[in-house]
């Protein structure tokens, strides 16, 4: 199984990288493959809600006229099995760079020809608080409307705070070997 890491932490020594870290160990250790790939080190620029009424091709075929890293981003989740959303809390939300990417995949999901290509495709999210943590349930709240949206099968939404880091880490590891991501374990 090809399962998709998408970070949208800048810091790959970082809390949100220890996270995804142990849900690798889980999913590798399960036999699935993961590639993880680090938004911010990809060109991904923000919505331009082309047209005056706020929406472009988006809307109406499906995709971007933005030439950048994104399309090929996409290209990544139709060939993956499962994708797995994780992303350091920031005010409360989703980084910036995660937020950037989600707007623009939400906007060609409303497109069934965009839609097509994430409908049903499992899906994880993975929201870590540094600080005093309090923002990663509302976090979680954003990421699961989002993915919901877009069509993905949202399995699971594991919110992580600084303090309960340690603990989550064990639970990461238990879920990257859960099922869903490694159906040889148990399905």
């Amino acid at each position: 199984m090809k399962v998709l890491m998408i970070l949208g932490s800048r810091n790959p020594q970082g809390q949100t990288a220890r996270a995804v870290d142990a849900f690798c160990e889980g999913a590798e250790g399960g036999g699935s493959a993961v590639e993880r790939l680090f938004l911010p080190g990809l060109e991904m620029e923000r919505c331009r809600q082309c047209e005056d009424s706020g929406w472009g091709i988006c809307r109406t075929e499906g995709k971007c006229v933005i030439e950048d890293d994104f399309a090929g981003l996409v290209e990544k989740i139709v060939e993956a099995d499962a994708v797995v959303f994780a992303t350091p809390v920031y005010y409360g939300d989703l980084s910036e760079s995660m937020r950037a990417f989600l707007d623009r995949l939400r906007r060609i999901c409303t497109h069934e020809e965009g839609r097509k290509k994430v409908e049903g495709k499992p899906a994880l999210g993975i929201c870590v608080a540094g600080g005093r943590g309090g923002g990663s349930p509302s976090c979680i709240v954003s990421l699961d409307k989002v993915l919901g949206t877009c069509g993905f099968a949202v399995v699971d939404m594991i919110p992580v705070r600084r303090q309960n880091l340690e603990f989550k880490l064990e639970v990461l590891k238990l879920t990257g070997g859960w099922p869903v991501f490694c159906p040889q374990q148990g399905g």
